[in-house]
């Protein structure tokens, strides 16, 4: 009887061992495609079809993910996609995510182990809903073109986001890589080219059925992460609410240019976070907007 117990014990260690090696292999290979498509070049339908086929069961919403991140004209603005997954998969993308890094150092660490380490540590979930959505919106700006967001309007009641602090990294990361598109036009082209700009801007989506510019529920905690690994950890209402004070800026900059009708330049000024004297200190131009707020009284 022990001899017997003792043997099934050994054959339970043997499979688990044989089922996190396939698991590891599987998030390396995941890793490697993520690296060498995540930009504009398409995945050979070969590859799409590997990645997909001898995937373990709790892989596979991790594969389909990835997949979708590396297609050009990809689904990941459908809900399946913007519901936000278990913990468990938003690790496994965390992981392939870091994977990606690991493979673009000039001195890269050893994979397994890199695998092994993030298995162990203990992720803040605010950071594993950041990495999800940065590379969600980050493959659609790379991936779907032409940039058009009109036709959108995210529900953020809908997609599994648990408190306000995940709706605003959603938000925030959405705006972010929208901004992406006119930042070029408003800080390279000398003179800013803001007619193109205000085009893109037109073009940005709506939040529960209201133009990007009106959300404003950044009540909720500030917590720090690495957001570039340059940096160190950084407050994480410092990072992206300074740059969505960028937009909004360039945005109403846009405005003024286009000689837009008052009653359209108020609702920008009036409507957003550019009169929310309480958020001022995340923006590194707090001088400016302090003076526009003074313009509007």
């Amino acid at each position: 009887m022990k001899k017997t117990i003792f043997t099934h014990a050994i054959i339970c260690l043997w499979a688990t061992s044989f089922g996190q090696k396939i698991e590891n292999e599987k998030l390396i290979e995941l890793g490697k495609a993520y690296k060498d498509f995540m930009f504009t070049n398409e995945p050979p339908k070969l590859l799409i079809l590997n990645l997909q086929i001898r995937s373990p069961q709790d892989l596979q919403p991790a594969v389909s993910f990835i997949v979708q991140t590396i297609r050009t004209n990809n689904e990941l603005l459908n809900t399946k996609y913007l519901v936000l997954p278990d913990t468990s998969t938003l690790k496994f993308i965390y992981i392939i995510r870091h994977i990606n890094y690991n493979l673009s150092e000039e001195n890269p660490i050893d994979n397994i182990h890199l695998i092994d380490s993030l298995k162990a540590l203990p992720i803040p979930r605010n950071e594993l809903v950041d990495n999800y959505y940065s590379m969600l919106f980050t493959a659609v700006g790379n991936k779907n073109k032409p940039f058009n967001f009109s036709w959108v309007d995210f529900n953020l009641s809908q997609y599994n986001l648990a408190n306000d602090t995940e709706k605003g990294i959603f938000y925030l990361e959405c705006i972010s890589n929208c901004g992406s598109e006119i930042w070029g036009y408003m800080n390279i082209v000398k003179p800013p080219n803001t007619k193109k700009a205000l085009e893109y801007i037109k073009k940005f989506p709506k939040f529960n059925g209201v133009p990007y510019c009106q959300y404003t529920a950044f009540n909720f905690p500030d917590f720090e992460m690495i957001i570039s690994s340059e940096e160190g950890k950084q407050r994480y209402k410092s990072y992206y609410i300074d740059k969505l004070y960028d937009v909004l800026l360039s945005h109403l900059v846009c405005l003024y240019d286009a000689k837009a009708k008052e009653k359209e330049i108020n609702d920008l000024l009036l409507g957003s976070i550019l009169k929310e004297k309480h958020l001022y200190k995340y923006s590194k131009r707090k001088e400016t907007l302090e003076s526009l707020f003074k313009e509007v009284k």
